[in-house]
């Protein structure tokens, strides 16, 4: 039911097809990120039309509400939404990694409270994989530790028990009809990221994801993460780099040889009036498009872009209108995809390595500064 294939390469750059008991995913993909089974202001319909051919769902959040087995009871996530295509769900790993205030890790798993009601709940691997298994996502991630990149000694320790819980969370799947990713872990240390990469590299999981990058290191540091995981990782599995997903990152990551990405960031950017564009991030709710009447994107072939003005949405952010988020979110979903999309071509004819600093001008400036 699941092959990877790679169909071409440009120097580091790969295009591949992806195949799943859903549909095939032609890589590199971006995959929008439906935290609570539902990519945010868009309904399943407008994501086929924009092109999302791979949605990601939180495995934490779904556990919580409505639960895994209610999700379950009603046929699996791709029911519950009415989404048809291919399906990713994450471990829960970044979530706890994110309520370090309020959880507490020993080797078995994770003991966290709840962030709706304060509730004490526990992941282990084998948790975790039983909670994926009832969602029912194609692809499945290993419960992994994400670390702060900037304490050595804590990152050598949670790289470690990711490196255990991933052993365990083999031997816990039991549905075929879903692949297992394990996660490359290790921050910013050259050594720890090569030795971790080697390891899962070495486990018998189709896929593997590398992890706790972009969560407060610097571009140029993830980066020479890249550069060391990548070469060491198997040719014949796909990658998929984490929560990675300004144009700039995607650019510069699929050069690096990683297929798969997904991030929140242009639907949370279009809740905040932003956009991604050719002119660089743009911020809607200026008063200086009051009068425009150019799309968003001159370049750009959404929905949006064909058909309303930045006067126009920028007048819904000023009246509340919860439309703007719609539009937004299709322009910026749009836009990613799109690029991806043109990554790809350049990819298959052989032109994407002459052509990678052309498209990094091109989206220049609309990538997040406070990394």
């Amino acid at each position: 039911m699941f092959d990877f294939e790679i169909t071409a390469k440009n120097a580091r750059a790969r295009a591949g097809v992806f195949t799943t008991p859903h549909g095939a995913l032609r890589t590199p993909i971006f995959a929008p990120v439906g935290t609570q089974a539902t990519v945010k202001t868009l309904t399943p319909a407008q994501l086929a039309e924009l092109g999302a051919s791979l949605v990601l769902s939180n495995t934490y959040h779904l556990y919580l509400r409505p639960g895994d087995d209610l999700v379950a009871e009603l046929g699996g996530l791709h029911r519950f939404m009415r989404w048809p295509h291919p399906m990713l769900t994450d471990s829960g790993g970044f979530q706890v990694f994110s309520l370090a205030k309020t959880r507490q890790i020993d080797d078995d798993g994770v003991s966290f409270k709840s962030h709706i009601d304060g509730s004490t709940h526990r992941f282990t691997p084998e948790r975790s994989i039983r909670i994926q298994e009832n969602l029912g996502a194609d692809i499945i991630m290993a419960f992994d530790e994400c670390s702060d990149p900037n304490d050595h000694e804590y990152t050598k320790v949670a790289m470690d028990r990711t490196h255990r819980w991933a052993e365990r969370c083999i031997k816990a799947k039991r549905r075929a009809d879903q692949v297992l990713f394990g996660i490359v872990q290790g921050g910013i240390d050259a050594d720890l990221r090569a030795e971790s990469a080697q390891f899962i590299a070495s486990l018998d999981t189709i896929g593997i994801a590398i992890g706790g990058l972009s969560v407060g290191e610097t571009k140029d540091e993830m980066h020479a993460m890249l550069d060391v995981v990548c070469p060491i990782l198997p040719e014949s599995k796909p990658r998929y780099l984490m929560g990675v997903g300004t144009p700039e990152d995607l650019i510069d990551s699929v050069a690096r040889g990683v297929d798969i990405f997904d991030c929140v960031l242009p639907t949370r950017l279009a809740r905040h009036h932003a956009a991604f564009s050719a002119d660089g991030r743009l911020n809607l709710m200026n008063a200086s498009f009051a009068r425009d009447e150019r799309p968003i994107d001159v370049l750009c072939d959404c929905y949006t872009c064909r058909t309303f003005t930045r006067a126009y949405i920028r007048h819904l952010i000023v009246a509340k209108e919860l439309l703007a988020g719609t539009l937004l979110s299709i322009h910026n979903l749009r836009a990613l995809i799109r690029l991806m999309d043109e990554i790809r071509a350049a990819v298959v004819d052989g032109s994407f390595d002459a052509k990678k600093s052309t498209m990094l001008m091109q989206w220049d400036n609309n990538a997040v500064r406070s990394r």
